[in-house]
């Protein structure tokens, strides 16, 4: 069976279509709407200054992320934080891929330890700042969002000394609502303190030769999480 090549006018839609959904899933992420927010696809399309086409496409993509939703006969709504039930299911996904996760990148723990030493040195500074504003204190979102950058940034890099694609790929699909769950499960001064400490914990393990003391350290970090996450979704 051959194949016809693509045209030059369909590269460019897809090419745009997914500039598209890069610029409004930055909108989801960072707080700019609020959930629940009714999603205006002309409105959309005016403020990224494009047609209306490759904004509906983006939504259809965002909707299999659960980012965002679709009521019948009423356009597209920023999705409801994850209720309980999908925050647990969310976090049973995480322990088995992470965990597996660890185990694996322990082969490449020299590289690694060092890799998640520098990284972990930045989230210290920025869980610093949380510390800091206190837990009556407005954060600002630049605060925030760096602190959840350095926070991906170091689960990641586990991952990618993993060594297996479709561990990552499976991890990735999960990306959007880990870090939606992030922003809506709000992290105060304690919270931060503890993940701080755990992710120490993960680094220290990957001092030792057994692969099982990783795996050990980042199962108790994604409970300690869990319990955290669901704890504070109940207040």
């Amino acid at each position: 069976m051959s194949l016809s090549p693509a045209n030059d006018d369909e590269i460019h839609r897809r090419g745009l279509r997914e500039q598209v959904y890069d610029s409004v899933l930055r909108m989801l992420l960072d707080g700019r709407v609020e959930a629940g927010e009714r999603l205006s696809i002309e409105e959309v399309a005016r403020r990224l200054n494009v047609s209306p086409t490759p904004v509906r496409e983006a939504f259809v993509m965002l909707e299999r992320t659960g980012l965002v939703s679709r009521v019948a006969l009423r356009g597209y709504r920023v999705a409801p934080p994850l209720d309980e039930r999908q925050l647990s299911e969310l976090f049973d996904a995480r322990l088995l891929l992470e965990e597996a996760a660890a185990r694996r990148a322990h082969e490449h723990r020299v590289a690694l330890k060092a890799e998640l030493e520098s990284i972990t040195a930045q989230h210290d500074d920025h869980a610093a700042q949380i510390i800091e504003y206190g837990a009556e204190s407005s954060i600002p979102i630049e605060i925030t969002q760096a602190y959840f950058t350095t926070d991906a940034a170091f689960h990641n890099a586990i991952f990618t000394r993993a060594g297996n694609r479709y561990l990552a790929d499976m991890y990735d699909s999960l990306g959007a609502l880990t870090h939606r769950m992030r922003q809506t499960v709000t992290r105060g001064p304690e919270d931060v303190r503890e993940a701080s400490l755990e992710h120490h914990a993960i680094v220290e393990a990957y001092a030792s030769d057994d692969p099982e003391a990783a795996a050990r350290a980042m199962r108790t970090h994604i409970m300690n999480v869990r319990g955290r996450s669901l704890a504070r979704d109940d207040e």
